[in-house]
């Protein structure tokens, strides 16, 4: 047995093998170096990184965690209540970077837990290894990472160690698990109560599914009853990706209930086709209808994704396709370990591994996208360095997230009607004004701004123009 880590589990000690642990750092190190280059290249964004790090900051600086970028509550964004601990590492030192660490770290640990659960199926350990490397492999692992930060990916590893533990009867350990999982948002407690449907029918793991059914119907109604209410008064995020179904969640699952005819006309479609070859393709090798009952468990969030109006639900590239993959990986784990996958060899599992991988990681993107605001790189930078106070800054949405440690900072959105006064800073691109505005607002701020006495000139390079609010003596 391979040298390592050692671990009990159901008697026997397992050890985490050192091909393991190489791919977690290097994966670790990977995600790390793609989010903090996508980052200091002007394209992560106010959403999803801007609207978290401003209210981590303001949390470790004692302060109410409001982001006024959306002018929600930090609780008021899908009852994430992981974001308090999380600030503790603000506390340490103020930084988006923890942000993308704790990113990559949490993708790439989620290997693990993967691993542990092949070998407790009782395959071998370079088929373990093979299992371990088609998760980090799968595309939605790598596109994720880019796209800014997501709480939930906290609860990706955690999931897969309660599956594990489930079966080692480790039931402490299971509870811990899943309560932080779902403190990550306020749709896993869905998941949480399939998985313990799942643990208990089709596992036979009685006391978990317990535990876990009790504990996602208690959290959904506790997030979506009180804590949601009283931070988001203005209604559920999300709930417009359903509003042909209803404005609110009970009667959104009655309509769900009576009105099959729309729930059909939203699943028949070739955009849900197209998003399950999507989401099967990767692990596409070790599929067997014998053991799909894991995706009981996977069914609420794959129900959503499906039934959603939004493109974003039905992609490999945003978070909504998270809680379905470590119920993925258990079936390909389960077909494996009955001799029922199309592929048994290692190399073999890695060769079509990488090809998904290669087909579907966003990796163009930083020959691309990422680099089509290099004409104005330096200019932003400059003029960020000349932002030296935490007064209230008006930016474009993708240089928000440089400039969010402060109590005030709004993006430049759709309407040149706004209140200049409000800000000590505004920052403009006139030639890359981003996803969320238009040259021609950004044009009419730039003309308010010279004719405001209020404020001045202070940096222009590139098209990149940084006002500045001076005080009148």
């Amino acid at each position: 047995m391979a040298q390592g880590l050692e671990h009990e589990a159901q008697g026997k000690t397992i050890a985490v093998s050192r091909p393991l642990l190489w791919m977690v750092v290097v994966s670790t190190v990977i995600l790390l170096v793609c989010s903090s280059v996508r980052h200091l290249l002007f394209q992560s964004n106010a959403w999803d990184l801007g609207i978290f790090d401003q209210p981590l900051y303001l949390l470790s600086q004692g302060l109410p965690p409001i982001s006024t970028i959306v002018n929600v509550h930090i609780l008021g964004d899908h009852a994430a209540w992981i974001f308090y601990p999380l600030s503790l590492l603000y506390r340490i030192y103020p930084s988006v970077y923890w942000l993308f660490a704790v990113q990559a770290i949490a993708l790439s640990v989620g290997a693990i837990p993967t691993w542990h659960l092949a070998r407790q199926a009782g395959l071998k350990e370079g088929v373990a290894n093979a299992i371990a490397a088609a998760y980090l492999l799968y595309p939605l692992i790598f596109n994720l990472n880019l796209f800014d930060f997501h709480p939930e990916v906290i609860a990706l590893p955690l999931v897969l160690n309660a599956i594990w533990a489930a079966r080692a009867d480790q039931i402490g350990w299971f509870t811990l698990c899943i309560w932080i999982a779902l403190g990550c948002r306020d749709a896993l407690s869905l998941t949480i109560a399939a998985m313990g449907l799942w643990l208990w029918v089709f596992e036979k793991r009685r006391v978990c599914g317990a535990i876990a059914g009790l504990s996602g119907l208690v959290w959904f109604i506790i997030a979506t009853r009180i804590i949601l209410p009283h931070f988001q008064p203005a209604g559920i995020l999300g709930l417009s990706y359903y509003a042909e179904f209803g404005r609110s969640i009970p009667e959104i699952i009655t309509n769900l209930i009576l009105r099959p005819d729309l729930v059909l006309k939203r699943l028949l479609t070739l955009a849900n086709l197209e998003y399950l070859l999507l989401l099967f393709a990767p692990l596409g090798w070790g599929l067997s209808l014998a053991h799909f009952s894991p995706l009981v468990a996977a069914l609420p969030q794959l129900a959503l994704n499906l039934i959603s109006d939004s493109a974003v639900q039905k992609n490999l590239i945003h978070q909504y396709s998270l809680p379905i993959l470590p119920f993925l990986i258990v079936m390909v784990i389960a077909s494996l370990a009955d001799q029922r996958s199309w592929i048994h060899k290692p190399r073999h599992i890695l060769l079509w591994a990488l090809a998904g991988f290669v087909a579907l990681a966003q990796i163009p993107l930083f020959g691309s996208r990422y680099l089509s605001t290099l004409d104005t790189w330096s200019a932003s930078r400059t003029a960020i360095a000349q932002i030296t106070t935490p007064d209230p800054v008006l930016a474009p949405a993708a240089l928000v997230p440089h400039l969010s440690h402060r109590l005030l900072i709004h993006a430049i959105g759709t309407s040149a009607t706004i209140p200049l006064n409000n800000y000590t800073y505004i920052l403009l691109n006139a030639r890359h004004p981003g996803k969320t505005s238009n040259s021609d607002v950004v044009n009419q701020l730039i003309q308010q701004a010279n004719r405001d006495p209020d404020f001045q000139l202070c940096y222009h390079q590139d098209d990149v123009y940084l006002f500045n609010r001076h005080t009148r003596s």
